[in-house]
C-alpha cells in the first residue's frame, strides 16, 4: 500500500472532492467548496517526493524530472478512484487528488435540467459542456454517455485527459482512449475516431483550433460530438469558437456553429441549502432559428435575450435557473450571490449582510434621489 492512500483514504471517507499535497502546508481537503487543512504537520519536499515516488510509473517519474507537469488515472490500494495532477511550484512540488466516484451518476441523480436528457436524443451535431474548473463538467458529460450507454445502440468513443469514471457497455459500445497513452493529442484522437465507425465522438477538451476543427468536421459529417470548453456562458462560448479558428475561416465557423452546434450548457457548482453538499446550476442555450440568424449577422450580444424568452424550448440564463434553486430551497442563497451576474436581484434572499455592498451615505445626502 502506497503511503498516500491514507490521506486519500481519509479524504474520500470524509466526502471531499478533492485533496491538495503541497510542500510547506499539511494535507488539505476541498469540502463542500471550501478547502480545509487536516491535522498533520507541515509537508516537507523530501517527504511529498517519496509519496509521490510510490505512485509513479518509470515514464511519468521521467516527464515530471524533465519540467513537465503530470495528468493521469489513480486507483487507490482500497479501490479508490482518483484524477491527479502533479506539479511544481515556488516552494517545492505539489499535487492535487480529484476523487471519482465509483459509480457514474444519472443525470437524474445529478438534478439537471430535464432537456439535458434530450439532448442525447440527437444523432449528429455538437453539445458543449461549459465552465470553470472544477464545476462538474466531466461528470455530467459521463452522466450523458451513461444514459446513451443505457438507452441507445451506439459505438461511442471517448477521449479523455486522463480516464475518470469507467463506462463498461451496456446497450452501446464504450470505447475509452487516453490521452498521451492511447493518442497523442485530442485533435489526433478525433481523426483516429472518425476512421472507427463512431455513433457519438466525446472531446474532453476543445483546448485548441486543431481540435475545434476536427470537432466540427465530426459533428458535419454525422456524428454526435460531445466536448468541453472553459468558459462561462453561451455567448464566450461561441465567440471563443470564433476566434480560436484562422480568421479566413470566420465565416465557415459561424455557418457551422448556427447549423451544427445544438446546445451549451454551461454550469457552476453551489452549495446546497443544508451546506452538506453542492449542487449543479446551468444556463442553457439550445439553437434556435433566431440565434443561429444572431451567429451569422454578429450578434451574439443579444443571445442572452433568446435565453431569458426561451423556457419552451429548455432554455434559462444563470440567474434564473438560481433564482429558482433559491427559492425551492435547494440552495444556499449566499453562495448563489456569488455567482449571479445581476446580483441587485439576489440581495434580498442574502442572509450574510457583510457580503452585500456598502451603501454610501454621504452620496445619498449629496443625492437624495440616486437611493430609490
Amino acid at each position: 500500500m502506497a503511503r498516500i492512500d491514507a490521506f486519500l483514504k481519509l479524504g474520500t471517507q470524509q466526502g471531499c472532492s478533492d485533496i491538495h499535497l503541497a510542500v510547506g502546508v499539511p494535507p488539505m481537503l476541498r469540502m463542500h467548496g471550501d478547502l480545509l487543512p487536516i491535522k498533520f504537520r507541515d509537508l516537507r519536499a523530501a517527504e511529498l517526493e517519496g509519496y509521490l515516488t510510490e505512485i509513479l510509473t518509470r515514464n511519468q517519474a521521467e516527464h515530471f524530472a524533465q519540467g513537465h507537469d503530470l495528468d493521469f488515472s489513480y486507483v487507490s490500494s482500497d479501490g479508490g478512484r482518483f484524477r491527479v495532477n502533479v506539479f511544481r511550484k515556488d516552494t517545492g512540488i505539489g499535487a492535487t487528488f480529484r476523487a471519482i466516484p465509483t459509480q457514474v451518476p444519472t443525470l437524474e441523480k445529478l438534478g439537471l435540467p430535464p432537456v439535458v436528457t434530450k439532448l442525447c436524443d440527437f444523432h449528429q451535431g455538437m453539445i458543449l459542456v461549459t465552465g470553470s474548473t472544477g464545476t462538474g463538467k466531466s461528470t455530467t458529460l459521463a452522466a450523458m454517455i451513461d444514459h446513451l450507454n443505457t438507452t441507445r445502440r451506439l459505438n461511442i468513443i471517448s477521449l479523455e485527459d486522463p480516464i475518470e469514471f469507467v463506462h463498461r457497455s451496456k446497450m452501446s459500445q464504450v470505447i475509452q482512449r487516453e490521452l498521451n497513452t492511447h493518442v497523442p493529442s485530442f485533435a489526433e484522437g478525433v481523426r483516429a475516431a472518425m476512421r472507427e465507425d463512431p455513433d457519438v465522438i466525446l472531446v474532453g477538451e476543445l483546448r485548441d483550433a486543431e481540435t475545434i476543427s476536427m470537432a466540427m468536421t465530426a459533428a458535419e459529417t454525422g456524428h454526435l460530438v460531445l466536448g468541453t470548453l472553459h468558459t462561462t456562458g453561451a455567448v464566450k462560448t461561441i465567440d471563443r469558437i470564433i476566434d480560436a479558428l484562422p480568421v479566413e475561416e470566420r465565416e465557415q465557423t459561424k455557418s457551422f456553429l448556427a447549423q451544427s452546434l445544438l446546445a451549451v450548457v454551461t454550469q457552476v457548482l453551489v452549495k446546497s441549502a443544508d451546506g452538506r453538499g453542492r449542487r449543479a446550476i446551468c444556463e442553457i442555450m439550445v439553437m434556435t432559428k433566431a440565434i443561429a440568424k444572431l451567429i451569422q449577422s454578429d450578434q451574439t450580444h443579444q443571445i442572452p435575450a433568446q435565453l431569458q424568452m426561451g423556457r419552451e424550448h429548455g432554455m434559462q440564463m444563470l440567474d434564473q435557473a438560481l433564482l429558482a434553486a433559491i427559492q425551492a430551497k435547494e440552495i444556499d442563497p449566499d453562495d448563489a450571490y456569488n455567482y449571479a451576474t445581476e446580483k441587485r436581484l439576489f440581495q434580498k434572499y442574502v442572509t450574510d449582510t457583510s457580503m452585500l455592498p456598502k451603501l454610501d451615505l454621504a452620496a445619498v445626502a449629496a443625492n437624495p434621489a440616486a437611493q430609490g
